[in-house]
């Protein structure tokens, strides 16, 4: 199981800047969380590490000790009754706005996250190392990190006010003893190394985690059942889950002996020196010297362990806000990605030509081209059919058409002009696609066909879509029709369909738009034959007059076709019409003889049965 090596500038982040670019966030999604914790945190710490600890306690001794008056005692304690009663109202309310803008907060965080990731490149997603970076960037939302960051910077801030007043105290009794407070912020320089090195550990954790989640993830969906069910598969995956375990285990072990250290060196600074040294040098001034007084010993007593506390507070926060900046450092990166596919200026207009030009592609970890030399040209109201094995280059020719990616050599004309000047809305919207990885969502039948909330109009439409797909035979037959939701998911009464229904649903998307261009990539993949020949008569029909290209590498698609290119390793090994590649006799001639064979076989085995 490999770990993500950490370069410099993961190791190296800028916590202040990320702690500013975290309270930034949070103040423009919700600025009354903040507000609702620094009326929670700073009001009632300073209260009770510095009012009712030593101020009130000093009073009563030197009332004790007959320095001051009954009558100023009894003031005091009437102002100490108010300001408790102050501080649980100021407590009370505060936690209110907090409670309610913690969820706003993760809500706008959230979106932002979304329409951040919907921008993505596709190529996105097709990198291991981006679902690390997207996984660390959504941990931040998800793992309520937002709100432990805010709380801990109020809290902070609250515990420094609190330590001023009581060092203020401290020195009016004797400044020498602030001399023992000086190893505390030492702390923070040993908890900012400490939360880096956690940093380190997590972050070498990620790729085990991920794996850890994808199986914990894949055993439990519908998808993998029967296949789990009827190999080995479960045990390998087993084995992949527990190698994750022992990876992590072992990234554990490498960090757990410095942590260690850590924690006894700022333990030392924070608690030893701190208190006994503090505690030694009263006891000596007081019993050797005698030039303190019982108030004074009890006050500086008392601030030596309301300082361990706050500095034990500001301490902690001050270690998780260094970890949280440290996460941060990935929601900027993910927020701070800029696409490499470029929307252009022009509105892409009226179909009129598709061409190819001497295009060659590469991906970017692969050692040789996908694509080498390609060129066509496609005119309106033309079919064209490109066809190949699996891996001969055909999915990646549909991703440069749709601008996922952008040619390595070559390039890509819509309309005459090279698609990288188009705006990429318009210019994708020109085209109606059929993917054969195709889709569906767990929403109603209508919502998944028309991609959006139905009025009864649309409802029609998308019926008649379901119609033409040859979808709706199954679909009238549900309790619900079109408005039944799609998987029992999140709802009981949902419908699970079968893949080739699944596939004419996905399909329907197509019927019930109007488009320039129709692609249809893989479109009949799990249909059987007869199936199949119905979607083509109906696309036949539907896309009449109109542009189509089909992609695939079952050829009962090409005899439609005006056209067709022949791809094999990358380029195009032959082109021309259906008769004209069968009198050829090369590679489509004998793929076609075969599978026409194997339809042949399958529908004499229908006939059978």
């Amino acid at each position: 199981m490999r770990f993500i090596q950490i370069d410099k500038e993961q190791a190296d982040v800028p916590v202040v800047k990320n702690v500013i670019y975290a309270l930034g966030l949070v103040w423009r999604a919700d600025k009354r969380l903040m507000i609702g914790y620094f009326m929670q945190e700073v009001f009632g710490n300073v209260f009770v590490w510095f009012v009712q600890n030593i101020l009130f306690l000093k009073v009563l001794l030197e009332i004790i000790t007959g320095s001051r008056d009954f009558g100023m005692y009894c003031r005091c304690l009437l102002i100490f009754a108010v300001l408790s009663v102050l501080d649980k109202i100021v407590t009370w309310s505060g936690m209110r706005i907090e409670k309610r803008a913690t969820k706003n907060v993760l809500k706008n965080i959230n979106n932002m996250i979304f329409e951040k990731a919907q921008s993505l490149d596709v190529s996105c997603y097709e990198d291991p190392s981006f679902y690390d970076k997207y996984q660390r960037a959504t941990l931040v939302a998800t793992s309520g990190y937002f709100d432990i960051i805010t709380y801990d910077f109020v809290s902070m801030l609250s515990g420094i006010i609190s330590l001023i007043c009581v060092l203020f105290t401290v020195s009016s009794i004797n400044p020498e003893y602030l001399l023992f407070l000086v190893p505390i912020f030492l702390v923070f320089i040993i908890e900012t190394a400490k939360s880096k090195y956690v940093y380190k550990r997590d972050l070498e954790m990620t790729t085990n985690n991920r794996v850890k989640a994808y199986i914990q993830r894949t055993v439990f969906l519908r998808d993998y059942a029967k296949d789990l069910r009827t190999s080995n598969i479960f045990s390998v995956l087993m084995s992949r889950f527990e190698g994750a375990i022992e990876a992590n285990i072992v990234i554990l072990k490498k960090y757990g002996v410095g942590l260690f250290v850590y924690s006894m060196i700022s333990s030392l600074f924070e608690e030893f020196i701190l208190v006994i040294g503090t505690y030694a040098y009263a006891g000596y001034e007081f019993v050797s010297k005698g030039n303190m007084s019982v108030s004074g010993f009890s006050v500086v007593l008392s601030s030596v362990s309301s300082v361990r506390d706050v500095t034990l507070e500001i301490t902690q926060c001050f270690d998780e806000m260094n970890q949280m900046a440290l996460y941060f450092q990935n929601l900027k990166d993910f927020f701070d990605y800029e696409p490499k596919i470029v929307s252009g200026d022009k509105k892409a207009g009226k179909f009129e030509s598709l061409e190819f030009k001497n295009v060659s592609f590469r991906y970017p970890s692969a050692q040789k081209n996908s694509l080498s030399n390609v060129s066509f040209r496609l005119n309106k109201g033309e079919t064209l059919a490109v066809v190949g094995i699996n891996g001969a280059g055909k999915s990646t020719l549909l991703k440069l058409m749709l601008r996922f990616y952008d040619a390595t050599e070559g390039e890509v004309l819509y309309n005459g002009v090279n698609v990288r000047e188009y705006d990429l809305a318009t210019y994708r919207n020109a085209f109606a696609t059929v993917f054969q990885d195709y889709k569906n969502f767990a929403l109603s039948v209508y919502e998944n066909v028309m991609c959006k909330p139905c009025t009864d109009d649309e409802k029609r439409l998308a019926a008649q879509a379901l119609k033409d797909s040859g979808a709706w035979r199954k679909i009238s037959t549900l309790s619900n029709g079109g408005d039944t939701v799609l998987t029992k998911e999140f709802d009981e009464n949902g419908a699970g369909l079968s893949g080739g229904e699944n596939q004419k649903v996905s399909t329907a998307r197509l019927f019930a738009r109007d488009f320039e261009v129709a692609v249809l990539d893989e479109p009949s993949s799990a249909l059987d034959p007869v199936a199949e020949s119905e979607m083509y008569d109906s696309l036949a029909r539907v896309t009449e007059g109109k542009t189509v290209i089909y992609i695939s590498h079952r050829l009962s698609s090409a005899t439609l076709a005006d056209m067709i290119i022949v791809l094999d390793g990358g380029r195009i090994i032959e082109s021309g019409t259906h008769g004209e590649l069968m009198a050829l006799g090369g590679k489509y001639s004998e793929m076609f003889s075969l599978q026409a064979s194997n339809y042949s076989n399958e529908e004499a085995e229908n006939d059978e049965n």
